[in-house]
This record gives C-alpha cells, structure tokens and sequence, in this order.
C-alpha cells in the first residue's frame, strides 16, 4: 500500500528518486482520505514540501541507507505525522532512529499503547452512579459516548457535545462549525456552573470562532473528544483536568447551559 512523503523539489532531487524509477507529483490538489489525512497529520505540514512521492514500505525499504535516513528526517523536519521513534518501543526489536510501521507490527496491544500515548485516559469508571443518572436527564447520550471511538474520522468535539445531548446521529459526524452554532443557539443559555449537569465549555479564538467544546456531567465530571483524529476518544476527566488539558494560545473559554 502507498503512502504520501512529503518533499521540497530540492529534497526530491538530492533523494536522486527519479533515477530509481520513483517520480515525484505536486501536492497541489492532493486529495486524501480522512483517516490517511489524520494519519499522517496532513494539516501540519509545511507548505514548503510542495512535492509528493507515494511510496510502498518496499520502495522505502530499497532505498540506500543514506536516503532512507534523509527522506523520514525530511517528514519530521516538514510536520508529517506516523514517523515515530524506535527507540519509544523497546522489546519490539525496531531500529533506535525513525522508522515506519509495518502490518504485522501494529498489534493489538501496540495499537492501545500508541492510542494511550496520545492523551489523558478516560477516567469514566470514577463517576459514581448517581452523577450518571442526574447527567441522564439533560445528556440522554452521554453514557453511551463516554470511552469511545467513532467510526474513522467521523466524529469531532462539536458533534460529541450534541451527541451527549441527544442530537441524533451527530457524534458520528465531523461537525462543521455551522450546525454546531445553530445548536447553540437552540438548546442552550449563556451561562452555567462546572458541577452542574449540562454546561457546555466552550473556547472560542480571537476571530469569534468556535475551537472547541466539552459538557459537564456534573459532580465535577465532563466529557469531550480532544481532538479530529481517529485515534482520539471520548473521555470523561475531571473538570479541572479537562480545562488544562484543552487550554491553547489566544483562546477563550465561556460557558452556556443546555436547555
């Protein structure tokens, strides 16, 4: 299977891929898959890697050493994502340096150790039963959201706040800012308390727009997804914990209450 790699034209010609047979395209108008956007931290990438090389694990694999080394340094060096470190998984007999994952490689266990790297674990079996039955009566959705994945890359912070709150169908979506404005402005109240079932945290940046978003289950408790990506789960932390781990440069955070 072919992956993207990321190169400056500059970059592409020192890897000399040409004369192996293995051309470059330009990434302007390169169309991913969610989940292959996700996986290799599409966003991020420099706008200076304006060149592709869709390569097999065998194409990398028949790379001289030297470029190899150079080509997973230059995806580092331009933000793509899914180039990890051997040496952050000992006992799996990987090389120290950077390398790429291979099928057999991605165990179960292995998959929860790199999906567990990526955030603070939900701590959903803390919450005492009677937060959950008094969350019930404004989240009818929560439980049912709280420890999980969504299909893909479907699903987004927004969606998993209206999901919680019974909007059919919505945390499986990847909720666009629109819908998610509408629902606030139907179903909730500026305003709210943390300890309180049915407050929606919301952080806004300095444009006004909507970043991100989370509910209270009340006692303390609330529930978000941290982030877009596949691997990221729906995790009830506490209130504090949660806020920290959601804080950003020149956001803001209010809060409304579900009505």
């Amino acid at each position: 299977m072919r992956q993207p790699f990321y190169l400056t034209g500059g970059e592409a010609a020192a890897l000399s891929l040409d004369a192996l047979g293995l051309d470059t395209v330009p990434r302007e108008g390169l169309t991913l898959t969610p989940e292959a956007r996700d996986t290799v931290t599409e966003w991020n990438i420099s706008a200076l890697a304006d060149r592709v090389a869709w390569l097999t694990l065998s194409d990398v694999d028949a790379l001289p050493p030297v470029a190899r080394r150079a080509l997973l340094r230059a995806q580092v060096r331009h933000g793509r994502g899914n180039v990890p470190l051997g040496r952050a998984f000992p006992g799996l007999g990987l090389p120290p340096g950077r390398f790429l994952w291979r099928p057999e490689q991605l165990t179960a266990g292995v998959l929860a150790r790199v999906v567990a790297a990526s955030g603070v674990p939900c701590q959903r079996a803390e919450v005492p039963p009677d937060v959950w039955r008094a969350a019930q009566e404004v989240l009818p959705g929560v439980r049912a959201l709280a420890g999980t994945f969504p299909q893909g890359s479907a699903g987004n912070c927004f969606g998993t706040v209206m999901g919680a709150a019974g909007v059919p169908g919505a945390a499986a979506e990847w909720m666009q800012r629109e819908p998610f404005e509408a629902f606030l402005q139907e179903r909730t109240r500026p305003g709210g308390r943390d300890g309180q079932p049915g407050t929606v945290l919301l952080w806004r940046s300095r444009d006004g727009l909507a970043q991100h978003a989370a509910v209270t289950l009340g006692g303390g408790w609330a529930l978000h997804k941290a982030a877009q990506t596949w691997w990221t789960p729906r995790v009830v932390l506490p209130v504090p914990t949660l806020i920290r781990a959601s804080r950003s440069v020149g956001w803001r955070l209010s809060r409304r209450s579900l009505r």
